[in-house]
């Protein structure tokens, strides 16, 4: 090879370090190369000025392990060797505390030392409270899981409920319908002629009878609401049937106790899209409900017509709804039970729709009708609420909307 190339290339092998050089000597920390015996190959003008400030930079024998790193060689390089991407060590130099991150370069065979400042210790002050926001985090998440199993205990608990009152009230049923079936066959006569004292017991047992079906009723739609298995039987029928049917079932009921009920019904009620039982069951709740808190010589009135249900909007007013809905045809039926008994407090109005309240606990009942009632309604795509004042009655209406097909 000519001279001419070789002196070429050596100039351009120089070149290219005193580049590299000037790259490192850019780094805003010092930088330390070394091979594995610790002697010094390269320095950049941070570490250069360390050293000296430190007077390591006149020493010939100058090792990097001995006399900067202050640490044993084997260790290091066991370190490093054994799968460690970096050794971090402390040191002490004329700026104060720092660390040494020792780095292996395989291919050469080479140490990269960085040194920078040693990172902040946290205050105990700051350690200590992030130890009990750990701890506070550690305890919510057990509270959690606590709870959440709590929470799976009782809806499996509520489940068991659930299925017993469905299994009891399917037991119940067939007896109570045959009982039912023979009081009704002695009142008729046909069994042989009954006394009048004998026809007031019996009277009194079948209404008694007449009440735990209500109640074992009652039971299995709790149930199947519960459950979500309602199916409702939507078809065309006539409320006023629906009704009429009812008053006929509750007149010796009204009479034995002294109590008048009125029952107004609209002419004009079109057919509609129901479900007859479901719908019956509601009114029948209602009656049932005034009957019980209406003293004797009380009024009870029934009313049932078209009606239309403003939708309001959230930005109209009350007075443009009216006004926007005053020319409009019904588009939904009023139902409202009316009694002239005690009336419940306005603190109640929303609780007595919940499973289980009774606002007098001397009062028959379970608590479920209105309940019941409630999610019915809703269930018709409908809704349910009560008007009253101590000492003035009450007012339970519901709206059914009319479904066209």
């Amino acid at each position: 090879m000519p001279k001419s190339m070789t002196a070429e290339k050596q100039a351009s092998r120089q070149a290219g370090f005193q580049l590299v050089a000037s790259l490192l000597d850019a780094l805003d920390r010092p930088l330390l190369v070394s091979d594995r015996r610790g002697q010094i190959l390269f320095t950049n003008l941070h570490a250069q000025d360390s050293l000296q400030a430190q007077g390591l930079d006149a020493k010939p024998d100058l090792n990097l392990f001995r006399d900067v790193l202050h640490a044993d060689r084997k260790t290091v390089l066991a370190q490093l060797e054994g799968g460690e991407q970096e050794v971090h060590l402390a040191l002490e130099t004329a700026e104060g505390p720092t660390r040494a991150r020792v780095r292996w370069l395989p291919e050469p065979d080479w140490l990269a030392v960085f040194v920078e400042p040693a990172p902040a210790e946290p205050p105990a002050d700051e350690a200590e409270m992030r130890q009990k926001v750990q701890d506070l985090i550690q305890e919510r998440e057990i509270t959690y899981r606590n709870l959440l199993a709590a929470y799976l205990r009782l809806q499996e608990a509520n489940r068991q409920k659930t299925v017993f009152l469905a299994s009891a009230a399917h037991e119940l049923k067939t007896p109570l319908a045959v009982m039912k079936g023979y009081y009704e066959l002695l009142l008729s006569g046909s069994l042989g002629k009954v006394s009048e004292k004998q026809r007031e017991i019996l009277r009194e047992s079948k209404e008694s009878c007449d009440r735990l079906v209500r109640l074992v009723s009652m039971f299995l739609n709790y149930s199947a609401l519960e459950s979500g298995k309602l199916v409702l039987q939507f078809r065309e029928n006539d409320l006023r049937d629906c009704i009429n049917d009812l008053a006929g079932r509750w007149k010796d009921a009204f009479q034995r106790a002294e109590v008048h009920l009125d029952i107004n019904i609209d002419p004009s009620l079109p057919l509609f899209r129901f479900d007859y039982q479901k719908v019956q069951q509601c009114i029948v709740n209602l009656v049932d409900n005034a009957l019980k808190h209406t003293p004797a010589g009380g009024r009870v009135m029934l009313h049932a017509g078209p009606h239309f249900w403003e939708r309001r909007l959230a930005e109209a007013s009350p007075l443009e709804e009216r006004r926007r809905g005053a020319g409009h045809p019904p588009n939904s039926i009023l139902i409202t039970v009316t009694d002239t008994g005690t009336g419940i407090a306005a603190e109640f109005h929303q609780e007595i729709f919940e499973e289980f309240v009774r606002v007098d606990p001397s009062s028959s009942g379970m608590g479920l009708g209105l309940a019941i009632t409630k999610r019915l309604i809703q269930a018709h795509r409908g809704k349910v609420w009560v008007d009253s004042e101590m000492g003035r009655g009450s007012s339970f209406s519901f709206l059914l909307p009319i479904y066209v097909e």
